[in-house]
């Protein structure tokens, strides 16, 4: 686990999920076999919305691997599953997973339920070959275990003596007293009624409370009465025994309200809510049933993994690259079980261990975004071209929570993308199709009240290059860019110094004057260690393909940095344990590492001394005591190790715990122990086993090792400096001398297995039709950091020229030309011999420089990296369509399944005060200036369009609703495009709305045959003309490709599609032609059968799903301080007169003395 260790204090169980369900497969094509993973899965309901939404033409398998913690959770889900798959009533169903309290009947459904699960899961092979072991995997033997155990808990709860039934009944009573303030607000299950949502928060707050007062959904008194009987799949959890419910626990929070509300004809009444919720719930669970017991459809597997997510992680990456189905990763902390896969799951069957979805929950909030990434990134599938992670947050910390995404990374967003491989879609195009304008309403609203924490935010991550439409079909097949190394050197030092700077109480009050109360209340939630830092090298390392030698320049520029520093306060008491994880996982080793090591105290029987040792520290169960008494008012404590000399106090962080005892089983010359742990963990009786890697020169260089301590010590943070009362001033916990046979065992540790990094590159794709390579030979792209090693200054693609006729005349000085033809594609053209250079991030080919080296035979494109704001890039085409797997698929718009979307009733109440707001909050406050100012800006204009086109024909402006538009361009005033608009629909999963509707694309040919019908339809059809602007009818024809297949869900591409023959998508950007494959013409036109006179041109037009782009929320501040440089050399922050170099004006250094240290290695590189 890379990240710092916790005293369990209040557990919170969430048997019901937070927010609203999503499709998983939103971004991935139909076609494409859908391998998914959900970490920190929670309970089922983005499973059963997927599958809900599901397209009718789609026959893959959506293989679900489910990921918790928590056994009560998959215990409850796949009780749930089981349930619908017997076909269990709906109503029971409902009352068994969301009711607190149930009636006897639903009572007895339950244990029965239990009782035959439990009887068909006595073993592995029996539960496969079970009525549920075709489409319900167990992931390991732990899992299925710890699954069956909880159903016995729930089975035998009836059977509990009286006074422990009453325990656990007060427990409940207490907790539903404390859970409804008379003035409580519920945003979570209001937030799912998007742009309604202000108009819910009043309905849901008022059902969260009756539902903890009665512990049922009912508002019938009678049904109320009747549920007496405590559900026991809420009572036990990792919590043990008694209420861990979460105080925010809601049934309405999984479902879609937006419809509810935005169709009300009048006042909404709780029982309205439930209804709906149940309702949206009885069809989730029909798509199920139906979906298991198809003859035509390939039913979904579910697999379910108990695990914490990052140790699951390690666990899968072992396998996909070592093919071992033991990774040595404990189940959790506090847990000694190790996570150990079914082999007939995963080597005898088809258990995937690479995906091309992972979802990740809100573990940001829990685990950190980067710890986030680290632990998935190396698990999502690059080579179709599709793959896709998406990291969720619920809660913020600092003073601005919509600006707050960019600052977690503690690094810039273009640079550690292009280190990471995967960047958030919304950062490249500037745009998303998911609103959170109701989050920014809510944000605003009560961000002065104390205790808001909450603003919701889902970013979609991809491969930077994904979105072109040339490059991505050749994912996984290109050289990784390569970094100069000691800049890269100094931007791992920086980032290192952001993840660690305000780990010192005084720098973090500090810095945070304005926001110190939020601060020091949020000081006990640390996400990061040394590593954590340790995991982002050996992933950088490993994807960029970095050679010993070069790696080793990296790592010494690194610590050269470090060692010079003299802003970390706290790093000196932390660095061993950096050097030490450095070792362990095979990233570098410092040469104090490679030297003999003295042969004293217990080494002297030894048969080798490795660098590292583990030490394993016996806690006393009785010393623990402080911390058990202190979880009410510290809820989050965080722990660390601690050696202790007379010279020397070193910190360890990356802790391993578990409740149980230690059996020695090695030899004098090579010491090993087994952990045998008490399945009672906390509650049991059993000492806490500690252990932790140090450097073993730590033992045997500096002092003696009967001079040195062990402790197990709370971290000192401005939230935990009251247990100095109780815990002294260090907050040691239990400490003994390192010598203490009686407590503390020094065994030899190795370091872990990893991957081998592979010096020789991938193949080159192989030249296709629209990726040319007829002049030379194209290695890997430099990248070039600026000044300051943080922002991305230039890369630079190097072409070997090896054509025969190219050399002549390239040496007899001809010129080569240079042109962007997509967003990482510079094309190259001499002697009509063309030579495609491909970068791995958007560019801005229009700023692009040649260098031409004649007589070396190489030409050099150099180009400057694109981004928010900037030119080129994704600007090209923000809506790109790239051919996945040989299918369409929007690479920034998600998809959308119709028929699973509720039409909006335009006969409702009130329709204006919400939908008028929310279409015109589209554009983002630089947009709007520019809108005024009357300035050209392509992506506004196209706003401003889909503006109108929504209010008009929902006439939610005055008048009555107009359903047809032409789009008109104002330079020429001619007519190129036709939208017929049938219905307006809740995309609810995206809080938007979306125009279904139909549209034709008008050509000279097509008017040829409809020259009678058009004109018709001008004279009575109510057209209305919009007017599109300078580049905008160009915009329009890249969009449509995009908003055409988001919602393909009846028809596919045939084999002579004219997106593949042509490669390109769309078709054309030219006036009167048509941008669309003609695969989707004429299908799916019931809506165009309403309107008379749109019938005639039902066999031309192509559905299409129009919805509004909003504005990227945290992207406004994207951009550098100028007054934040730093000195090269020892990077001291906040310099205001750091003197420039004369010679390259790039560099700065804040004295002579700095430079003078560095001008031996500056020197070569010192160029104007």
């Amino acid at each position: 686990m890379a990240f710092p260790l916790y005293w369990p204090g209040k557990y919170c169980f969430y048997p019901i999920g937070n927010t609203s369900a999503v499709s998983l497969t939103r971004d991935i094509p139909p076609e494409e076999l859908a391998n998914i993973l959900l970490l920190g899965c929670g309970d089922p309901r983005n499973v059963l919305y997927t599958i809900f939404c599901e397209p009718q033409i789609a026959t893959r398998t959506l293989d679900f691997t489910c990921c918790d913690m928590d056994p009560a959770i998959l215990a409850r889900n796949v009780l749930l599953f089981s349930l619908v798959a017997d076909k269990q009533p709906h109503t029971i169903i409902w009352n068994i997973f969301f009711h607190m309290h149930l009636d006897q009947n639903s009572h007895s459904v339950l244990i029965e339920q239990c009782k035959k699960l439990t009887s068909l899961s006595e073993t592995l092979p029996l539960w496969r070959s079970s009525p549920y072991g075709s489409f319900i995997r167990m992931c390991t033997e732990y899992t299925l275990a710890e699954i069956r155990r909880h159903w016995s808990l729930y089975i035998n709860m009836q059977d509990l003596p009286r006074e422990r039934t009453n325990t656990i009944r007060d427990a409940f009573t207490k907790t539903f007293q404390s859970s409804f303030g008379g003035n409580t607000l519920m945003i979570s299950p209001a937030r799912s009624s998007g742009p309604l949502m202000m108009k819910a928060i009043e309905v849901t707050s008022d059902q969260f409370k009756n539902y903890w007062k009665k512990g049922v959904t009912f508002s019938d008194p009678k049904q109320i009465r009747s549920a007496t009987l405590l559900n026991p799949t809420f009572v036990y959890s990792l919590g043990g025994e008694g209420c861990s419910v979460h105080y925010g626990t809601d049934p309405l929070a999984p479902f879609h309200l937006a419809v509810l509300f935005g169709n009300a004809q009048g006042v909404v009444s709780v029982a309205d809510a439930v209804k709906a919720a149940k309702a949206e719930f009885s069809d989730w669970c029909t798509a199920f049933h139906t979906s298991i017991t198809s003859t035509t459809l390939n039913a979904p597997i579910i697999r379910f993994f108990l695990g914490e997510a990052t140790a699951v992680c390690r666990t899968l990456r072992a396998f996909a690259t070592m093919r071992v189905l033991k990774s040595g990763a404990p189940v959790a902390q506090w847990k000694a079980q190790l996570i150990q896969l079914s082999r007939d799951e995963y080597v005898a069957g088809s258990a995937p261990a690479v995906f091309n979805v992972i979802d990740t929950s809100n573990l940001d909030d829990d685990f950190g975004l980067l710890n986030t990434l680290l632990a998935t990134a190396p698990l999502l599938s690059v080579s179709a071209g599709s793959g896709v992670l998406y990291t969720e947050s619920l809660l913020f910390q600092g003073q601005n929570a919509t600006k707050e995404f960019s600052e977690r990374l503690y690094a810039d967003i273009t640079t550690l993308s292009l280190i990471l491989g995967l960047c958030p879609v919304d950062y490249l195009s500037g745009f998303a199709a998911r609103s959170n304008v109701h989050e920014l309403h809510m944000y605003e609203a009560l961000k002065s009240k104390l205790g808001q924490k909450q603003f919701h935010q889902v970013t979609t991550w991809k491969s930077p290059m994904s979105g072109d439409i040339i490059a991505a079909p050749h994912a996984g097949r290109w050289h990784p860019p390569v970094f100069d190394p000691e800049q890269l050197g100094t931007f791992f030092y920086d980032t290192y110094f952001g993840l660690f700077e305000q780990e010192d109480p005084l720098t973090l009050m500090r810095l945070n004057q304005k926001n110190l109360q939020q601060v020091i209340s949020n000081s006990n939630i640390i996400h990061y260690m040394r590593e954590t830092f340790v995991l982002l090298l050996k992933f950088a390392r490993e994807r960029l393909n970095i050679s010993e030698e070069r790696w080793q320049v990296v790592m010494r520029r690194f610590c050269d940095l470090r060692s010079a520093g003299s802003s970390l306060p706290m790093d000196p008491n932390n660095y061993h344990e950096l050097y030490a994880q450095l070792h362990r996982h095979g990233v570098y080793t410092i040469p104090l590492y490679l030297g003999e090591l003295k042969r004293v105290g217990i080494f002297k029987g030894w048969s080798t001394i490795p660098p590292l040792v583990r030490i394993i520290l016996i806690v006393p169960r009785e010393k623990l005591s402080a911390l058990e008494d202190s979880v009410e008012t510290i809820p989050s404590i965080p722990l660390m190790c601690g050696v202790e000399g007379s010279r020397t106090d070193y910190f360890f962080a990356a802790v391993n715990v578990a409740f149980g005892r230690i059996l020695s089983i090695g030899t004098e010359a090579y010491p090993q122990v087994v952990l045998e742990g008490d399945s009672e963990g906390l509650k049991g009786s059993s000492p806490l086993i500690t252990s932790f890697v140090m450097p073993t020169g730590l033992l045997t260089e500096i002092e003696p090792m009967e001079n040195l301590s062990v402790r197990l010590s709370a971290r000192t943070t401005p939230g935990t400096v009251s247990l100095s009362g109780k815990l002294g001033p260090s907050l040691s916990i239990f400490g003994t001398k390192i010598i203490d046979q009686s407590h503390v065992y020094i065994l030899p540790e190795q370091p872990l297995a990893s991957k081998t990094v592979q010096t020789t590159p991938p193949l080159p794709p192989t030249p296709t039709a629209s990726l040319f390579a007829q002049i030379g030979e194209s290695g890997s792209v430099s990248v070039e950091l600026d000044e300051e090693c943080e922002l991305v200054s230039s890369m630079i693609s190097r072409i070997s020229v090896k054509n025969e006729v190219v050399k002549q005349l390239f040496g007899s000085g001809t010129s080569p030309q240079v042109a962007q033809v997509s967003p990482c594609v510079m094309r190259v053209s001499i002697g009509g011999q063309k030579q495609d250079v491909v970068y791995p991030f958007p560019v801005i080919g229009s700023q692009h420089k040649l260098r031409l080296a004649r007589k070396s035979l190489y030409i050099e494109v150099v180009v400057a990296i694109s981004g928010p704001f900037k030119p080129d890039g994704m600007k090209l085409n923000p809506f790109s369509v790239v051919l996945a797997q040989n299918a369409p698929n929007p690479w920034s718009i998600h998809r959308l399944n119709l028929a699973r979307l509720p039409t909006l009733d335009m006969g409702a109440a009130s329709i204006d005060q919400w939908l008028n707001p929310h279409a015109a909050q589209m554009m983002s406050s630089r947009e709007r200036a520019l809108r005024k100012k009357h300035e050209t800006d392509s992506l506004m204009f196209v706003k401003d369009t889909l503006h109108t086109l929504l209010v008009r024909s929902s006439g939610i402006q005055g008048g009555s609703m107009r359903r047809l538009f032409a789009l008109r361009d104002k330079p020429t005033t001619e007519c190129d495009t036709l939208f017929f608009i049938s219905d307006l629909r809740f995309d609810l999963p995206s809080h938007t709305m979306v125009c279904d509707g139909y549209v034709l694309p008008l050509t000279p040919e097509l008017m040829d045959v409809l020259s009678s019908s058009f004109a018709k339809l001008v004279q009575s059809g109510d057209i209305v003309n919009v007017s599109v602007f300078e580049g905008e009818m160009q915009a329009w024809k890249q969009i449509l490709p995009a908003f055409v297949e988001r919602c393909r869900s009846s028809w596919q591409h045939g084999a002579n599609c004219e997106y593949k023959s042509r490669g390109r998508i769309p078709l054309t950007e030219t006036m009167h032609e048509d941008p669309l494959c003609g695969c989707g013409r004429g299908k799916d036109v019931e809506g165009m059968t309403r309107v008379a006179l749109w019938r005639p041109f039902a066999p031309y037009v192509t559905r299409v799903a129009l919805s509004p782009l909003f504005a990227v929320s945290y992207l406004e501040r994207v951009v550098r301080n100028p007054a934040a440089y730093r000195c090269f050399v020892c990077r001291k922050p906040g310099q205001p007169k750091l003197m420039t170099c004369g010679g390259c004006k790039k560099v700065r250094y804040c004295s002579k003395a700095c430079q003078g240290k560095n001008w031996k290695s500056h020197k070569a590189k010192c160029k104007p």
